[in-house]
C-alpha cells in the first residue's frame, strides 16, 4: 500500500481581531481546506505553531470544527493575532503582531515525514517575515519529491517582504500566484518598470523556469501563464457578502483539479467559480455545493 500524499498549506496561523469579534484567519489553513473539499479532508494539512495559550486551543477548536486536519506544534510564544480597525468609511487598516508563534514554526521529524510524502504545497511571503520560520519553510520546502507542486501565493503584507526574500521563495517553487498589486509591487523591486501585467508574467514565468503563473485581477479577471499559452477568466458577477478567502479557496480549488488532472483551462474555471461562490458567503471556509465539488 503507497503511502498517504498530502496537500499543504504552510505558514501563519492567525486570528483576524476585528471590531465585531475574533475569526481564525491565515492563508494556509484556508488553502487547505478548499483542496481537501476537492481532494478529501483526510489528504489536506495546515502546517503552522500555536501557543500555550487559550487561542492556540481555540484554534485546534476551530480547525476541527471545519473538519481540517493540522500539524502545528505548540510553541512558547503567543499564538498570533491581526487587531483590525475599522475607519469611518469602513476601511480596514491591519496591525500584525509580530514574534508569535507563527515566526517561530519548527521542522519537526513530524513535518519532514509530510514533507517527504507531499503532492502539493502552498506557502506565502508573510511567514517568512523571521528567520526562524522562513529557514525551516524552507527545510521542509527542500524535502519534497519531485513532482511535488510547490505554489508561491506571494500574499505580500504590510513591510512583511524583501526582494532576497520574493527571489528565494521564486526559485523554490514552481507556480506563482500574484494579484494585480502585488505584481505591480514585484516590478518595482525587481526594475520592470514600463512592461505591462502580461509581459511581467511571461517574464517571471520564464526567468524562473515556473510550471504556471496565476494573475488574479479582481473583477478585471484572471489569467493563467504556462510556457506558450495564455488562459483568461472573466470575474462572475456576484452578490458579494465578503471576500475574505476568496484568493486562497481560487488556489485550493485551482490546485486540487489540476493534481485530478484537470486541463489547465479546466482547473481556471474551476477556481474562479469556487472563488466567486466563496465571495457570496460569510468567513472563508463555508461548505461548498455538490454541483461545484462533483466538477472534479
Amino acid at each position: 500500500m503507497e503511502p498517504k500524499r498530502y496537500v499543504v498549506g504552510l505558514g501563519e496561523a492567525l486570528w483576524d481581531v476585528l471590531p465585531e469579534g475574533k475569526k481564525l484567519g491565515g492563508a494556509p489553513a484556508n488553502f487547505a481546506y478548499h483542496a481537501g473539499l476537492f481532494l478529501g479532508q483526510d489528504n489536506a494539512l495546515a502546517v503552522s505553531a500555536l501557543g500555550e495559550d487559550k487561542l492556540g486551543k481555540e484554534t485546534i477548536a476551530s480547525l476541527e470544527e471545519h473538519g481540517l486536519h493540522y500539524l502545528m506544534p505548540r510553541v512558547p510564544y503567543d499564538t498570533g493575532t491581526v487587531q483590525v480597525q475599522l475607519d469611518a468609511n469602513g476601511v480596514p487598516t491591519y496591525d500584525i503582531k509580530e514574534d508569535v508563534a507563527w515566526d517561530n514554526i519548527p521542522f519537526t521529524p513530524e513535518m519532514e515525514e509530510v514533507a517527504r510524502h507531499c503532492r502539493a504545497v502552498c506557502f506565502g511571503s508573510l511567514a517568512q517575515r523571521s528567520p526562524v520560520s522562513r529557514k525551516n519553510i524552507y527545510r521542509f520546502l527542500d524535502a519534497t519529491p519531485e513532482d511535488c507542486m510547490i505554489i508561491f501565493d506571494i500574499n505580500l503584507r504590510q513591510q512583511f517582504y524583501t526582494n532576497e526574500v520574493i527571489q528565494e521563495s521564486l526559485r523554490r517553487c514552481n507556480v506563482l500566484k500574484i494579484n494585480d498589486e502585488e505584481i505591480e509591487t514585484v516590478a518595482r523591486l525587481f526594475g520592470y518598470a514600463g512592461l505591462n501585467m502580461e509581459n511581467i508574467g511571461w517574464l517571471l514565468l520564464g526567468k524562473y523556469g515556473l510550471h504556471m503563473l496565476v494573475l488574479t485581477c479582481g473583477t478585471k479577471g484572471s489569467y493563467v501563464f504556462t510556457p506558450g499559452k495564455l488562459s483568461f477568466q472573466a470575474t462572475p458577477r456576484v452578490e458579494v457578502e465578503d471576500t475574505v478567502g476568496a484568493g486562497d479557496s481560487f488556489t485550493g480549488a485551482f490546485c486540487a483539479a489540476i493534481l485530478k488532472g484537470l486541463s489547465v483551462e479546466e482547473a481556471h474555471q474551476l477556481a474562479v467559480e469556487v472563488s466567486a461562490y466563496v465571495c457570496t458567503k460569510k468567513g472563508a471556509m463555508p461548505a461548498l455545493p455538490t454541483a461545484l465539488l462533483n466538477r472534479i
